[in-house]
């Protein structure tokens, strides 16, 4: 089974959300900006900092001209900031080796600091308008649901040829096919509770099979309790700081488990978020010296 490109791009003109990273006005590296963001964080969450930084850092040399630390305090609580501090080293490669611009060619966007398979083809595709496959998690769903009947196994090599095969072969409908897919996934094909009411698609492989259960039963991530919120506590009291602070400032940020705070300030130093100065003071990267 295929999909119907033809009923999912009407519906996609009729109801896509309004995003600003959508608009005319958005450039390659505002939407390289969106992409590293919304990576596991919802779009309510990333649209205001998203704002704030257009308007900050419109082109990558605004970017790179600022510190580590002004990038990971600017982050915010978006998670996973170890996506900001890779976000600032692709902008000063940008500024340094690309005039500023973020190249359109996919094998040079994989040459980025921190730009993986996923990201590198939805900037191709979104900024460009290029006839390559994007797969992220709502996309995978889709296509394993309308196209092969079942609920989305691991993630495998096979997933870009399979997306690929279904793309229209007019590079514009190509790319507008593949936001199409994703925001089919984000709005009716849901992971939970999928509204198979709404679906704009005639056929579903899913739906005609009785909608089988997933072979894959994946664990929900918890977050309470966790290293991530240990790390999360801890970097806290950095961006809240003007300058190094002493360890007493961040053990009191984490009193639960004092091996579990050892072991995720050791992370963040190791991942490179917080630097320890020589008299043994902590701070946010870059601002150990």
């Amino acid at each position: 089974m295929s999909i119907d490109a033809e009923v999912l791009l009407d519906w996609f003109t009729e109801r896509a959300r309004d995003l600003p990273w959508r608009r005319p006005e958005a450039t390659a590296w505002h939407i390289l900006m969106s992409e590293i963001m919304l990576q596991q964080t919802p779009v309510v969450r990333v649209e205001p900092i998203w704002r704030e930084w257009v308007a900050r850092w419109p082109v990558p040399s605004a970017m790179a001209a600022s510190s580590q630390a002004e990038v990971l305090r600017a982050w915010g609580k978006l998670g996973y900031p170890r996506r900001a501090l890779r976000l600032h080293e692709c902008a000063r490669v940008l500024a340094a080796e690309h005039g500023d611009v973020v190249p359109a060619d996919v094998d040079v966007l994989l040459s980025l600091p921190g730009i993986g398979a996923y990201t590198a083809r939805a900037v191709a595709c979104f900024a460009y308008g290029q006839r390559v496959p994007v797969v992220d998690t709502n996309v995978r769903r889709v296509v394993a649901r309308a196209v092969h009947g079942r609920e989305p196994g691991n993630p495998s090599s096979r997933d870009l040829a399979e997306t690929e095969a279904l793309l229209p072969t007019s590079v514009p409908r190509a790319a507008k096919f593949s936001a199409a897919l994703m925001e089919l996934g984000a709005l009716v094909c849901t992971a939970r509770n999928p509204d198979c009411g709404n679906c704009p698609l005639p056929r579903c492989a899913w739906v005609d099979a009785g909608r089988p259960a997933a072979e894959v039963v994946r664990k929900v991530q918890k977050y309470e309790g966790t290293d991530r919120q240990a790390r999360g506590r801890l970097l806290d009291v950095l961006r809240d700081a003007s300058g190094p602070v002493e360890r007493v400032r961040l053990d009191m940020a984490w009193t639960r488990d004092p091996g579990q705070r050892a072991r995720a300030l050791d992370s963040l130093l190791v991942d490179g978020l917080v630097e320890q100065t020589e008299d043994g003071l902590f701070a946010l990267a870059g601002e150990g010296a």
